[in-house]
C-alpha cells in the first residue's frame, strides 16, 4: 500500500502532525499512567482501522514492558480479566469519545462518572486530551492510507 501523501514531507502536513506530537509532554505531565495511555491509543486505534498507530503503539506498549496477553486483549476488554478498574473505565471513555457520533448526546454520565472515580481532575484531562489527539492522528493516517509495519518503538521521540 502506497500513501496518498507524505505526511512528513509536506510543509502543512508536517507541521500540523508536528503540533500534536507537542500535545505529547503535555499529557505526560498529566500522571495519567503511561501504560493506560497506550492502551487508550491501541483501542481508538482499532475502532478508527488505523493499522500505522496500531503498528506503533502495540510495539512502543511492548518496549514499554507491556505484555503480549494484554495487548491481544484490549479489542474485547469488556471480556478480559487482565485490565484493572481505572484501565477499564479509560478503555470505556476512549470507546465513547471515539464513536461519539454512533450516541445520542455524547459520552454517557455513567461512562465520565467511572472514569472519574479512577483518575484526578489533571488524569482525566490528560485522557481526554489524548482520546481527542489519538483520534487525531488515527484520522489523518487514514485518510491519506499511512502504511503499516515498517515502525521501529521510539522511532519518533
Amino acid at each position: 500500500m502506497d500513501a496518498r501523501l507524505n505526511v512528513f514531507g509536506n510543509a502543512v502536513a508536517g507541521k500540523v502532525a508536528g503540533l500534536l506530537a507537542r500535545t505529547g509532554p503535555v499529557i505526560d505531565g498529566s500522571g495519567l499512567p503511561a501504560a493506560t495511555g497506550e492502551l487508550v491509543k491501541i483501542r481508538a486505534s482499532q475502532i478508527n482501522g488505523c493499522g500505522f498507530c496500531l503498528d506503533m503503539h502495540t510495539k512502543d506498549a511492548l518496549a514499554a514492558g507491556e505484555t503480549q496477553p494484554r495487548l491481544n486483549l484490549v479489542a474485547v476488554w469488556r471480556e478480559a480479566t487482565v485490565f484493572t478498574e481505572a484501565e477499564r473505565a479509560a478503555l470505556a471513555l476512549t470507546e465513547e469519545g471515539t464513536r461519539i457520533a454512533d450516541g445520542a448526546g455524547g459520552v454517557p454520565d455513567e461512562v465520565w462518572a467511572e472514569a472519574a472515580k479512577h483518575y484526578d481532575e489533571q488524569q482525566i484531562s490528560g485522557l481526554v486530551a489524548l482520546i481527542a489527539i489519538i483520534n487525531a492522528y488515527n484520522r489523518m493516517n487514514v485518510i491519506t492510507r499511512q502504511p503499516a509495519g515498517d515502525y521501529q518503538p521510539g522511532q519518533f521521540g
